[in-house]
């Protein structure tokens, strides 16, 4: 018995009448291209959240698509930052960023990692976008290969470069932080000019401290003794 299937096209398969439930797309961007990319993508993304783990309105992530096409439609007009921070925003997980979704906000800091495959795209076509349509107020890169980093702010609707400190650090004003190199990576830096830790760092200092502590006590009890006074009665 042979059987035969038939060929259903795709405007009979669906009715008219039938309506899709709006689209929930997670991010179409690509894998990044190296591990250093994703450490960096990571470390910005970690430290802040850690710095800012009060606060609840903003959004930061790293390689996910912004999609802000005028009609509405996730099938056109996207694009992935490396990394990329949204102020006055509720803080919650997202599969990616709807601009349309949003009240219509852009990202106020993006960061760009750039690569010999993206470099000039980000130099160029994004740096145009970002001021362009996405009216970033600030836009940084950083290429963790050769230490190239810079940034700029939008002035009367153009990308100024913003000048370096004695340090070699940029501020960010939307994120009220310095960014400089640090031990090859890009670090934020408070206003003070100190390095801001990462979760894991953070840990270790305590751990530090909590040494330096128990070995001051103890130096302080060996001299009581020394003094036939016994440390632990007082």
């Amino acid at each position: 018995m042979m059987i035969t299937q038939e060929l259903v096209s795709e405007e009979n398969f669906f009715p008219e009448d039938l309506t899709f439930p709006p689209s929930d797309l997670y991010s179409d961007e690509p894998p990044v291209e190296t591990e250093l990319h994703l450490e960096q993508i990571m470390l910005l993304i970690k430290c802040l959240k850690w710095l800012w783990k009060e606060k609840t309105d903003f959004y930061a992530a790293g390689n996910l698509s912004i999609y802000y096409s005028p009609n509405q439609k996730k099938t056109e007009k996207f694009r992935g930052p490396d990394f990329f921070v949204v102020l006055g925003t509720e803080r919650k997980t997202r599969k990616s960023w709807v601009v349309w979704e949003e009240n219509g906000k852009y990202p106020h800091v993006i960061v760009e990692i750039l690569s010999p495959t993206t470099a000039k795209t980000d130099r160029e076509a994004k740096k145009e976008l970002y001021q362009e349509t996405f009216r970033t107020p600030e836009y940084f890169w950083f290429d963790p290969y050769t230490l190239e980093f810079a940034g700029f702010n939008l002035n009367n609707g153009k990308y100024q470069p913003i000048e370096a400190n004695e340090q070699g650090h940029l501020w960010s004003e939307q994120l009220g932080l310095y960014l400089g190199i640090y031990e090859g990576l890009l670090r934020y830096f408070t206003p003070e000019e100190n390095l801001v830790p990462t979760p894991e760092e953070t840990a270790e200092l305590e751990v530090k401290r909590a040494e330096r502590e128990a070995q001051r006590a103890e130096r302080l009890a060996a001299k009581l003794r020394e003094l036939n006074i016994n440390p632990d009665t007082i």
